[in-house]
């Protein structure tokens, strides 16, 4: 029996074209303000997994597909994993303080610390370290450099000093570590959120393309993969992590700890722009809208930092501690989504985006991606009509950056949901097609049904012959919505 066409009224295409990634949190946990997030722009929500437990996070997933159900809109939910957590020990008075100039011992004993020397649990550091190297601990407000190693100490002169205290995190930026992307934890907490049925797994401590295919074995197809961009030897392999990501993260937050603060905006636009050349959905992270955890409104600075990522041509921005744990949690997704859609409005927004050249690969897809995008600015259509089952034709069509919006028709509702992290993407779940007819009357009808065009527009549609087979791409058509069907389409 053929699956029926959902019954609830059509839900409305966001204006603007960039996604917005809200984090939930003990702000924004009720069922109440997760809809309020939606309602003012959120169009996916990111679960933390090092914060909470496995009750707390399952409400909030439970929470987003009832909206879910109740709205019809596909939305998108990312668990993203904890990773390795570098610390120190503890020390004696539970603090101690460093002098600029001292020399201080990291060791493998397991005496409280002082003044002079505390533990390091972590015996891959040891074997890791190399004479030069940085060790900034508690985000980089002390600074230590090695001056000698051997398998139980390392010792290392002060460059930077303060207080530090016990179980301070540990950054290495010079070093790659020998260790695993994934811990015992978040192998259980990937296997909960599988189970649970998010949408996207985000994988911390990325170093090498290697930890991007252990995750994804893992996964086993069972969501999608986000690799996130927070330290530098990631960088150093970015390419090859693009190839086996699904997408990336630019994780200004520990990039920023890690490199000197003037080095994360041009590796921010490099990572977008690597992102998009492949094809790669990018989210763009951390203190966007920082001052929000405790004002009603943002700096002039925070606001020009959002509108640059939405010119690069991000696909999603990312709101934090902001909509987690701040006092204004639906006003800083509000201002996110007028900051977004003031940025897309602006005239020269299109040139901008374009300011990054994204060939295509030499197959058919590529080229019906590249002539949509075209044909719809040419003959100044509504919007891109593009049936798929994977996904893959949608993300093809949206690296174009066309200048209208996507209507993406399919009849898998994972692949709906997974689409809220693309640019410009509407999804609807919906039937799928057997017939050149059946696509062209189908795409007019879900036009007019979500808005999207209205009586005489044109759409380019997309989709592959023999209906069905995904990665199929081959047909461009270019169809008008005539006043009888618009007449019909309202009786109906």
């Amino acid at each position: 029996m053929p699956r029926k066409e959902p019954s609830h009224a059509p839900y409305s295409p966001r204006s603007r074209k960039v996604r917005i990634l809200a984090t939930l949190g003990p702000a924004s946990d009720t069922p109440e303000m997760i809809r309020a997030l939606a309602e003012a722009g959120a169009d996916a929500f990111r679960i933390n997994m090092s914060h909470g437990n496995h009750d707390d996070h399952r409400r909030r997933i439970a929470a987003i597909r009832r909206l879910e159900t109740e709205t019809g809109r596909p939305t998108t939910i990312l668990a993203d994993l904890q990773g390795p957590k570098l610390r120190v020990g503890r020390f004696k008075d539970d603090k101690a303080e460093l002098r600029n100039g001292q020399r201080f011992v990291f060791d493998r004993r397991k005496e409280p610390g002082d003044a002079t020397r505390v533990a390091l649990p972590h015996k891959e550091i040891f074997e890791a370290v190399r004479a030069g190297a940085r060790l900034l601990v508690d985000d980089g407000k002390l600074v230590l450099r090695v001056t000698a190693h051997d398998a139980e100490t390392i010792e290392t002169e002060v460059e930077v000093g303060g207080t530090i205290s016990n179980n301070k995190g540990l950054n290495l930026p010079d070093v790659v570590l020998p260790l695993a992307a994934l811990t015992d934890k978040d192998r259980a907490d990937l296997t909960f959120a599988l189970e649970e049925g998010v949408d996207w797994i985000a994988l911390s401590f990325v170093q090498r393309p290697e930890d991007v295919a252990e995750a994804r074995r893992l996964i086993g197809g069972k969501a999608a993969l986000l690799a996130k961009i927070e330290k530098p030897s990631a960088i150093d392999r970015l390419e090859g992590i693009l190839e086996l990501a699904d997408a990336v993260m630019v994780a200004r937050g520990d990039l920023g700890v890690e490199l000197p603060p003037e080095a994360v905006p041009p590796l921010q636009k490099r990572i977008v722009e690597a992102a998009r050349r492949l094809g790669r959905p990018v989210v763009v992270a951390t203190q966007m809208l920082e001052s929000m955890i405790t004002a009603p409104s943002p700096t002039r600075a925070e606001v020009s930092d959002v509108a640059t990522a939405v010119y690069d041509g991000a696909d999603a921005i990312m709101l934090s501690a902001e909509s987690a744990s701040g006092r204004f949690p639906r006003e800083a997704v509000a201002m996110m989504n007028r900051i977004a859609t003031s940025a897309e409005s602006d005239p020269t927004h299109y040139a901008r985006v374009h300011f990054t050249e994204t060939l295509p690969d030499a197959t058919t897809n590529d080229a019906i991606a590249r002539a949509a995008s075209e044909m719809a600015r040419t003959i100044t259509a509504s919007a891109i009509v593009c049936f798929t089952s994977s996904g893959s034709t949608a993300r093809r069509v949206a690296r174009e950056r066309p200048i209208v919006p996507l209507l993406v028709l399919t009849p898998s509702m994972r692949t709906a949901r997974q689409l809220g992290l693309l640019w410009g993407a509407h999804a609807v779940r919906t039937r799928d097609v057997h017939s050149f007819e059946e696509m062209v009357g189908k795409s007019k009808r879900m036009a007019l049904r979500h808005a999207i065009a209205k009586g005489g527009d044109r759409l380019i549609v997309t989709a592959g012959v023999p209906f069905g087979v995904p990665g199929s791409t081959n047909v461009v058509h270019v169809a008008r919505l005539i006043g009888d069907e618009l007449d019909r389409h309202r009786a109906s």
